[in-house]
């Protein structure tokens, strides 16, 4: 049996018409960029996030990066953030022109540890970028208790999390501002790239919508600024799925709980951590091997069986050839937790159209693994 790891085409011809009447229709209004069905999808998003405003820029690494420069964030400033994240939410600081400030996750969930933050603020820190990795919130409660203290801005990564939620907490509901990505391999994906950060503070809404807009406000009229929009036909797509996310997330929650009960006993995997109280959604089901070494073995056993598991972020920021970019960054002194979660980490297949029998295919090969160590 062959099993892919995205399910994208699959996705659009389950609802072709919907998307196709949404790209139709901006395409007979003639209105590409910063069109009428932008203006649609940012209010339906801010509605469904529970915020006063969204607004649509061309991708997920953008979004932090403007987040940081509204708040008046770069030279000489550090903001927090995880050692185990996909490589955009360092790069966005720096992009910003701030100090990247590495910190450990816990082991359990593999969100950032709360707990080791404090140790890593100075007079210079001026934010925190919790990510909430793999589908699953951080302890937004516990970063946002901190923040207050230090008087620091939160900056969420939710490019994985559409949906999710804590025990009493709403993603977006303890930020300053939240930022998520829209490539198409996300929960909620367009066919490209996109992005969008949601906000309840007028101020920042207000320097984004500039800032991704040349500077502009009127037509003619330019301040400082750069090029990062959604442009209508992403827009558009992203309506047509946006109404059907929730349902998308319920079938990915049933599926690791397929995953989770058919690989509980498998001696030599650790399986993903759901906090009590928490929406985790899944975006990626990640398991790890209990000894790092055999994680290329596992992969390539996968692999060799039809089965698309990969990996994702196995190489550590801290470890990666662009680090430190210009030198500013700064690291906790211990990152072991983030080191053991790279080098052991797979993901196996994990997408609203995968069927039962796919994933019961999965767990028998990882268990036929597990059984030959």
């Amino acid at each position: 049996m062959k099993v892919d790891f995205y399910g994208h085409v699959k996705q659009y011809n389950n609802i072709k018409a919907e998307i196709d009447a949404n790209i139709n229709e901006v395409i007979q209004s003639g209105n590409f960029v910063l069109g009428p069905m932008l203006k649609r999808f940012e209010g339906e998003f801010a509605a469904y996030s529970g915020t006063k405003h969204a607004i649509g820029v061309g991708n997920g690494t953008d979004a932090i990066w403007l987040a940081l420069m509204a708040l008046g964030i770069g030279k000489g400033d550090e903001v927090i953030t995880n050692a185990n994240t996909f490589f955009a939410t360092a790069e966005a600081i720096w992009i910003a022109g701030a100090t990247a400030v590495l910190v450990d996750c816990d082991p359990k969930t593999k969100c950032i540890d709360p707990a080791k933050i404090e140790a890593m603020i100075t007079p210079k820190t001026k934010a925190i970028i919790p990510v909430h990795l793999y589908g699953q919130c951080a302890d937004m409660k516990a970063i946002r208790k901190i923040a207050d203290q230090h008087k620091l801005f939160v900056i969420e990564d939710n490019a994985q999390g559409i949906g999710a939620a804590g025990d009493g907490f709403k993603i977006a509901e303890l930020s300053d501002a939240t930022a998520t990505s829209f490539i198409i391999q996300k929960n909620l994906g367009t066919f490209g790239d996109g992005g969008a950060l949601v906000t309840n503070n007028s101020e920042i809404d207000a320097a984004v919508r500039k800032l991704r807009n040349h500077g502009s406000t009127a037509r003619n009229v330019h301040s400082y600024g750069f090029n990062s929009r959604l442009d209508d036909i992403h827009a558009g797509i992203l309506s047509a799925k946006l109404k059907h996310i929730d349902a998308w997330n319920d079938i990915r929650r049933k599926l690791a709980a397929r995953y989770t009960a058919g690989l509980q006993g498998a001696k030599h995997i650790k399986l993903p951590y759901e906090v009590p109280g928490y929406r985790h959604i899944f975006h990626l089901y990640v398991i790890e091997t209990k000894k790092a070494a055999k994680r290329d073995e596992f992969l390539k056993f996968l692999n060799d069986a039809g089965i698309d598991a990969k990996t994702h972020y196995s190489i550590a920021i801290h470890k990666q050839a662009g680090y430190p970019w210009g030198k500013k960054a700064r690291k906790a002194r211990s990152l072991a937790n983030a080191e053991y979660n790279a080098a052991a980490c797979v993901s196996l297949p994990m997408f609203p159209e995968l069927t039962e029998l796919e994933v019961d295919y999965v767990i028998s090969k990882v268990m036929e693994w597990n059984k030959a160590q």
